[in-house]
């Protein structure tokens, strides 16, 4: 399946009027001679939302990588799924003096007073993974989270048949961007067969353990279950397990992200049928590469696509490897 991918450019000096220098950097001070800010003194700040998912342990070692290469430095504060932490993060990284921002929502709309207190300071946003309202940030770099949903929502409808079920659906956040869209694409993608029905599930926040727990619960009321549709990997992982521990290996799993995990079991042709790459090593470096150039002054896009592709039995045997994710350009 021919993959999308979006690649930046990386920064080599950037424009900007000399700021207070960050208690945090290990890079020396000053300027190129010229007024500039050699890159080695750049600064970018990354709030990220959680650290509880592989995701986004991954998410952050592609931005790490990605800073490194550019020869800037990446200030990194993890929210904990806590929008009040994420906001006083925010103004934290602000008062370090950095000269870019990297924001993994927790709330899209709960992070507005860290957005306005970056303005305020005239520090560019560049959100990742989850955008925010229209305006709040300079650019967006993500997947199309409702392609993602809709590729494994046709390969499930196809893998169920004519004779339709039900199908369980374990969901993300609750009113995220991502968990929406993932979930409008996968409804979208089965609604041709009238004999699919889909119980919604809770939402378990993209983590197995809480995934574990609503299916043992929604297994108990739904004994004819035919398929389990989870909003990542990590939570279909866990409806796996429990399926397992339940001999129940006629009910099909599949879930979103491309964790190598799962990738594993689609080619060892077992219960897993699919998922869509979300590779978020290339994630994170794009999203730093973004960040450089919305704080060079360089036009950057409202929303970057760092593409996506399905997983399947036909070609899960070339993406399986070493990684913790699927890489996105083995297509």
């Amino acid at each position: 399946m021919r993959i999308k991918r979006i690649f930046g450019i990386f920064i080599a000096t950037s424009t900007l009027a000399s700021l207070a220098a960050c208690s945090v950097s290990t890079s020396p001070g000053g300027t190129d001679g010229g007024g500039k800010k050699a890159t080695g003194d750049l600064s970018i700040g990354f709030s990220q939302a959680t650290q509880q998912s592989p995701f986004y342990v991954q998410l952050r070692t592609g931005a790490e990588q990605a800073a490194k290469k550019a020869g800037a430095k990446l200030n990194f504060a993890d929210a904990g799924d806590d929008v009040t932490k994420q906001n006083n993060d925010i103004q934290d990284l602000i008062t370090r003096g950095v000269d870019v921002l990297l924001i993994n929502p927790v709330d899209p709309k709960g992070v507005k007073a860290g957005l306005a207190a970056a303005k305020a300071a005239g520090i560019p946003v560049v959100t990742v993974d989850r955008p925010v309202p229209s305006g709040g940030a300079a650019s967006h770099v993500g997947r199309d989270n409702k392609e993602m949903g809709r590729l494994v929502g046709e390969q499930v409808a196809k893998a169920m048949g004519a004779q339709g079920g039900k199908i369980l659906e374990i969901k993300g956040d609750a009113g995220g961007a991502v968990a929406r869209d993932r979930s409008a694409g996968f409804h979208e993608a089965v609604a041709g067969n009238s004999k699919i029905k889909i119980v919604a599930g809770p939402y378990c926040d993209y983590i197995r353990s809480k995934a574990v727990t609503a299916t043992q619960d929604l297994l108990q009321t739904n004994s004819d279950v035919k398929a389990v549709y989870a909003h990542n990997d990590d939570m279909a992982l866990g409806a796996l397990q429990v399926l397992k521990e339940n001999n129940r290996g006629d009910v099909m799993v599949a879930g979103v992200d491309g964790l190598m995990e799962a990738v594993k079991s689609i080619a060892a042709d077992g219960p897993y049928v699919a998922t869509a790459l979300n590779d978020p090593i290339s994630l994170g470096g794009t999203a730093v590469r973004t960040a450089l150039d919305v704080q060079a002054g360089k036009k950057a896009p409202a929303s970057v696509d760092a593409g996506t592709g399905l997983v399947d039995r036909d070609n899960a045997a070339k993406y399986t490897g070493s990684t913790t994710f699927a890489l996105a350009g083995k297509e």
